[in-house]
């Protein structure tokens, strides 16, 4: 069951109920809110401030990973995937495009990293089809 949720879709999800759930549906109030960091003392004396923005970025690179890494396989399950992938995506272009709260730019990352979810994934399972069934292969023997 979770081979068909594209996880990129939890990264909108929480985006979504920080705007709109807190009342931070609107430009200014999450880009304040995104800004919030941590600062973390480095070795070297400087200290890194790690905001709440690069964390959706980072939890987005994770989640990316694992979602390109499941569109190596080619069950009915995984164009499921696909789709729901794109329909996310497409979900998250309108926000961003229309929705005040979303021109963000940890919202646009994440936007791309749904985007590359959609073309990763079909591409991927396009040639892992192609190898599974040998295609491609005429003449190389």
């Amino acid at each position: 069951m979770l081979r068909l949720f594209p996880l990129l879709l939890i990264v909108v999800v929480l985006y979504n109920l920080l705007a709109f759930g807190h009342g931070l549906a609107s430009h200014a109030g999450m880009e304040a809110f995104l800004a919030q960091s941590v600062g973390i003392h480095m070795f070297s004396g400087d200290t890194w401030n790690f905001t709440i923005g690069d964390f959706f970025v980072l939890l987005s690179i994770a989640l990316l990973f694992v979602e390109i890494v499941k569109a190596t396989r080619t069950t009915s399950r995984e164009i499921i995937n696909h789709g729901l992938s794109m329909l996310t995506f497409v979900i998250a272009l309108v926000e961003f495009i229309t929705l005040k709260g979303f021109s963000t730019s940890p919202f646009f990352f994440i936007m791309v990293f749904t985007l590359f979810d959609v073309v990763a994934g079909y591409t991927i399972s396009i040639v892992a089809a192609e190898h599974d069934l040998g295609l491609g292969r005429a003449g190389t023997d």
